[in-house]
């Protein structure tokens, strides 16, 4: 699930990007376009409902690209995306408009 906040001023959005309790994982982030697809620059945080979360501010009036990134070693779209678009690895991306 994905939550968009915008500022009063519409300079900036605050993002949480959620995923449900009972996926079978010990750890995951959000990589894309907005942090150069680095798996450690926003790592999730598990709720005490065992939901997984992070909110990542970013720039209106932009398109994102991002995935999850499960335990290091898999890969994960979020069917709650604005759109899907194909990548150059012959899948898809989630694909955020701020």
């Amino acid at each position: 699930m994905i939550k968009k906040r915008y500022s009063k001023n519409k300079v900036y959005c605050r993002v949480t990007f959620e995923l449900p309790a009972g996926m079978n994982i010990e750890e995951a982030s959000v990589c894309g376009d907005f942090n150069n697809w680095n798996p450690d620059a926003n790592p999730m945080k598990r709720r005490k409902n065992g939901n997984w979360y992070v909110i990542i501010t970013l720039s209106p009036n932009r398109q994102y690209r991002f995935r999850y990134f499960f335990d290091r070693k898999r890969w994960g779209n979020d069917t709650t995306a604005d759109d899907h678009v194909s990548n150059s690895f012959g899948s898809n991306d989630s694909l955020i408009v701020i």
